[in-house]
């Protein structure tokens, strides 16, 4: 009986920190739905590496595309953490298909809100891989990432945005 309580109140702190962290009243929800997933990351300035390398991996028209996507998004400061130089050497033309292949998996077919996330265990990325999804405490993880926002609306889909770079 114990053991269901916790587990009750572990989904429940789970729903109202995604509740939380989607009305926080932020500039992603400030964006207008017309705009693509790029034009909603691009816009909010926060996402500026992310721009870079879904650029210099050729992924911009996909996620202009109609879609649906789901995408994890990594903020800046996500990718600051990364070990010194990763960033630079990504961008480079001949690691083309290692950056592609890490930025297709924080990416999901579909549009899955948050209500739906804290549900899974798993889902299957564009990359072709599955990332593990645990909700623990009431903070959910994507991987190794916290997701610290939820729920960004875009024309084409949905973005949650991460406070890490996950890698397949």
């Amino acid at each position: 009986m114990y053991k269901k309580f916790l587990i009750s109140a572990s989904f429940l702190m789970a729903i109202f920190a995604f509740a939380t962290a989607s009305f926080a009243g932020n500039d992603y929800k400030k964006t207008k739905s017309k705009q693509d997933i790029v034009e909603v990351a691009v816009a909010n300035g926060s996402f500026n590496t992310l721009a870079a390398a879904l650029e210099a991996a050729g992924l911009i028209e996909t996620l202009k595309s109609k879609g649906p996507f789901t995408v994890f998004a990594p903020t800046d400061e996500a990718f600051a953490k990364l070990p010194a130089g990763t960033v630079e050497d990504l961008l480079k033309p001949e690691n083309k298909e290692k950056l592609i292949s890490i930025l297709t998996y924080h990416v999901v077919a579909g549009k899955v809100k948050a209500k739906k996330v804290i549900t899974l265990d798993s889902a299957t990325t564009v990359q072709g891989s599955d990332v593990s999804i645990k909700v623990a405490e009431g903070k959910v993880m994507v991987d190794n990432a916290n997701v610290i926002l939820t729920d960004v609306k875009a024309s084409n889909g949905i973005i949650h945005v991460i406070d890490s770079v996950i890698l397949p």
